[in-house]
């Protein structure tokens, strides 16, 4: 599981981030919004967690550019405010969940779980349109009819599904669909989403990955 971390206070940074690799997380620490963005807008993340007080965008701001970007991880705002009003313009801005500081370590790995259980929950079944996909199964149906494809189009599927409204590139879908192991000149991405294609159009779903020249694939929100 990969967590993206933006906290500009060390100890408090230091705490999460030790805390969470010693069960097993990969964390992604950045100090400011900027950097923040931009590391959401090019890696995947199961959860994103923003201090509220952060330099020049505020975690309320932020979250809201991450919702803009169509970006549907599950996000925790930490903060050392504690006001109802506070509480109510992060969870408005997109927000999943808020924490006051300071906090038990306990309890908020109890509520990274919890938001790791609803986001699996969610993403059981991948809807868009007459596509579905059960993920559990590995089956994907137009109409209620099934369509078959091969395991990497299905897993390229997948991922462009699971992030809705955002440009891939190739690099990106190589690393996520076949991991690291490959020539970053090969065509295989594109061989692949030919063939998706293909497969898609004879279920009458017409234009559904779009290709951005000379970035990458996406499908449309």
């Amino acid at each position: 599981m990969r967590i993206l971390l933006v906290e500009d206070e060390k100890g408090v940074a230091n705490f999460i981030k030790k805390g969470l690799e010693e069960e097993h997380y990969t964390i992604d620490h950045s100090v400011d919004a900027e950097e923040g963005l931009s590391l959401v807008s090019v890696n995947e993340y199961d959860i994103i967690i923003l201090d509220i007080m952060l330099p020049n965008m505020s975690g309320i701001e932020l979250c809201r550019e991450i919702r803009k970007k169509g970006i549907q991880s599950p996000i925790m705002m930490l903060t050392a405010r504690d006001t109802i009003n506070d509480k109510v313009t992060g969870l408005d801005s997109g927000a999943d969940d808020y924490m006051t500081k300071p906090f038990s370590f306990d309890e908020f790995l109890a509520r990274v779980r919890a938001l790791l259980r609803r986001k699996q929950d969610k993403l059981t079944e991948l809807v868009c349109g007459e596509l579905k996909i059960d993920a559990l199964a590995h089956r994907v149906y137009v109409g209620g009819k099934e369509v078959l494809l091969r395991p990497k189009e299905y897993a390229i599927l997948v991922y462009l599904l699971r992030n809705r409204g955002r440009v891939l590139s190739r690099t990106q879908i190589l690393e996520n669909v076949w991991g690291y192991d490959f020539n970053p000149n090969t065509n295989i991405v594109d061989v692949h989403i030919k063939s998706l294609r293909e497969r898609l159009d004879e279920a009458h779903i017409l234009n559904l990955i779009r290709s951005v020249r000379g970035v990458g694939y996406m499908i449309d929100n």
